[in-house]
């Protein structure tokens, strides 16, 4: 009798580990970063100061620049969006030879939910991890789990929601939740 009610309490979701059923994080993407939807880029066109200047990029990927009007960015590394700006410039005639160089400035945010001490929005900084994160949102209460996390994180057109260790990598834009562990 007993045993029988171990076995149906076993399968109740409810008792399972908040995460335990999301699929574990897959790893962070290789080669250069990827701009999008609220970096903030120092855009410098060599000789060119009314060009040059402080750029956001938009909900839709885009910047909007004088002479050139909008320019796509999203999905695209520094470098690549520096070829792309001097290839229109080219294109408009506005420039023969330009000279662009593209840093970010600012990253997107990320944000971290849950069990911390501080919940919201975060600025990002490269190569941050997990336990970083959480560390600026002012540490685990003494309710969470503190073996793992979930990580919502956009994978091109999709959103997706992960597992992952506290030593993982933050990319900007995920979405950290903190589960309250159980007793």
């Amino acid at each position: 009798m007993v045993l029988g009610g171990l076995a149906l309490l076993g399968g109740c979701a409810s008792l399972r580990a908040p995460g335990a059923h999301l699929p574990p994080l897959p790893p962070a993407p290789s080669g250069p970063y990827r701009l999008g939807p609220g970096d903030q880029l120092n855009i410098r066109i060599y000789d060119q100061p009314q060009l040059s200047g402080t750029y956001s990029i938009d909900d839709s990927g885009m910047l909007d620049m004088p002479l050139l009007g909008l320019v796509h960015a999203s999905g695209l590394s520094a470098d690549a969006l520096a070829r792309h700006i001097a290839r229109k410039l080219r294109e408009k005639r506005l420039i023969l030879h330009p000279g662009v160089a593209v840093e970010v400035s600012t990253y997107r945010p990320f944000y971290i939910l849950g069990e911390v001490n501080k919940p919201g929005q975060y600025p990002y900084r490269p190569g941050m991890t997990v336990l970083t994160a959480i560390s600026i949102a002012g540490g685990f209460t003494y309710r969470a789990e503190q073996g793992y996390v979930g990580i919502t994180r956009h994978a091109g057109a999709t959103i997706a929601q992960y597992r992952a260790p506290v030593a993982a990598l933050v990319l900007p834009g995920d979405v950290i939740t903190v589960f309250e562990r159980r007793f």
